[in-house]
């Protein structure tokens, strides 16, 4: 035993993301024990500072208790299972240190009391959920990424699909700090955790396409801490804003139009206004185009209390706003606010006005300026969104903008012109000038901006708005055939 605990410390020492993935995915793991299971004793106090043990404790109890309100309020989905299962055993004075006999890992049935059937990778959302025992054989872990509290890593299922893990840091800013006041490592692993388990009900109370998927968690033990909680979700790519300027405006605002959804949702949610305090890209992952929120540990629901306007006011590093006091006594519109300007200030003012179609420009610079200013809530915000789209995914932004004279295009079907290429920015594909098009005469119109196109190939690819994508080529010296595609060369004369 001894052997045994020198080699995990030398290892985690030497190599922090092998030891975090051993003990994050083939520790021994267990299902939630059932209701009503006898509590065991609280953990002894560590040598932190006086009156720690009772700080701890309030700071363990406050977590709770939110943990509580977020898995009970409201009508929304999900509601009850995280706190009827297992959070009792988180609560103060709760086991939550000490491994009870658990059975072996199972999975849950379909449509079980206070769950509804939700996703898993591949599915239709019609199976169980994922536990432990999905995370037996795993392959290829690889870490992600760790945050104040919580380290990520992806790992790959034996169907193959590909899943994120997430789990306290033990190596954490959050855990370190607790343990060097307090001087309790297990008091203080149980209360990161209960920022974890709070992420993992607001994921579930806050479905959305806009918000991760939620698979499944497992209680396993990790390092010296019994039955330490990983949370299974949708795997999605970290948000680079700088590569993000250098897609197509399509794509990013695809973007914004996932964002502004997400604000709404969240400004409507079974929970009441939920508010991100910790707002920035690196809370967000894009999963196929879409970006969807990923981090909620650091959300709010309740509104900012209030006796005047003067204690409502949104503070920003470049300005603030005032907002009124509600006769109810509580700053009307805050948490919404704060979301939308946020918004502004770390995609809107970015991503949505530059390289857009020139006639839907004024439509994007009202939204910029409206949100920038506040002058706009939520509602008002996605509807412009939505108007945006309508008018980009119908082509009714093409009007007056295709009259004038054009070449003529000789029409070349089943064929394509492999070489010949050249940049464009924006474009789909960086070593050619890939856009889409509403239909041939946008293409057309396309080319003739263009001084050096001679020709073009519509494919038969689509966008996520049903948008034909095309290759803007300089020539056709050398033409092959291809069933999927048709080749437009400039007639000469």
């Amino acid at each position: 035993m001894r052997r045994r605990r020198a080699a995990v410390a030398a290892g985690f020492c030497a190599s922090f993301l092998l030891g975090s993935v051993l003990n994050v995915l083939f520790a021994p793991g267990s299902e939630p024990p059932r209701p009503g299971q006898s509590p065991g004793p609280s953990p002894a106090p560590g040598p932190g500072r006086r009156g720690g043990r009772g700080e701890l404790a309030r700071q363990i109890r406050a977590r709770y208790e939110e943990v509580q309100r977020y898995s009970r309020g409201g009508p929304g989905p999900g509601a009850g299972r995280p706190e009827r299962r297992r959070l009792m055993d988180l609560a103060p004075g709760g086991p939550g240190l000490q491994r009870p006999r658990l059975p072996r890992a199972r999975p849950l049935p379909d449509g079980a009391p206070g769950w509804p059937p939700a996703p898993g990778p591949g599915s239709s959302g019609t199976g169980p959920r994922l536990g432990c025992a999905a995370l037996r054989n795993v392959s290829g872990a690889q870490y992600v990424g760790s945050g104040y509290t919580k380290a990520v890593y992806r790992v790959r299922l034996p169907g193959g699909a590909a899943v994120a893990l997430k789990a306290v840091d033990f190596s954490g800013h959050d855990l370190g700090s607790c343990v060097r006041e307090f001087g309790v490592r297990r008091g203080c692993y149980r209360l990161a955790a209960h920022k974890l388990l709070k992420e993992m009900v607001l994921l579930e109370r806050l479905r959305h396409p806009n918000v991760l998927q939620l698979y499944g968690y497992c209680y396993q033990d990790s390092e010296d801490i019994p039955d330490t909680l990983t949370t299974i979700t949708e795997l999605g790519a970290p948000v680079e804003m700088i590569q993000l300027l250098q897609t197509s405006w399509e794509d990013r605002f695809r973007i914004c139009l996932s964002l502004g959804r997400l604000l709404h949702h969240l400004a409507h949610s079974p929970l009441g206004s939920v508010t991100l305090l910790d707002f920035r890209p690196r809370q967000f992952v894009l999963v196929d185009g879409e970006l969807k929120v990923t981090d909620l540990d650091d959300a709010r629901v309740e509104e900012t209390p209030c006796t005047s306007s003067a204690k409502c006011i949104l503070e920003f590093p470049a300005r603030n706003f005032t907002l009124p006091c509600s006769a109810q006594g509580w700053c009307e519109g805050m948490n919404e606010k704060r979301n939308l300007y946020n918004a502004y200030r770390f995609f809107f003012t970015y991503l949505l006005p530059h390289s857009a179609p020139p006639s839907l420009r004024p439509l994007l610079d009202n939204i910029v300026n409206a949100t920038g200013e506040l002058t706009w809530g939520v509602d008002e915000t996605l509807a412009q969104l939505e108007k945006v789209l309508h008018l980009y995914r119908s082509g009714q932004y093409l009007q007056n903008c295709t009259a004038g004279s054009r070449a003529e295009y000789q029409h070349l079907p089943h064929s394509t012109i492999p070489q010949e290429d050249y940049r464009c920015w924006p474009s789909y594909h960086h070593g050619s000038c890939l856009l889409s098009v509403f239909n041939l005469a946008e293409a057309v119109d396309v080319c003739e901006s263009h001084a050096q196109c001679q020709a073009f190939v519509v494919t038969n690819q689509t966008t996520w708005t049903g948008r034909q994508l095309v290759f803007f080529k300089t020539g056709w010296s050398h033409m092959v055939p291809d069933p999927h595609k048709t080749t437009y060369v400039r007639a000469s004369g």
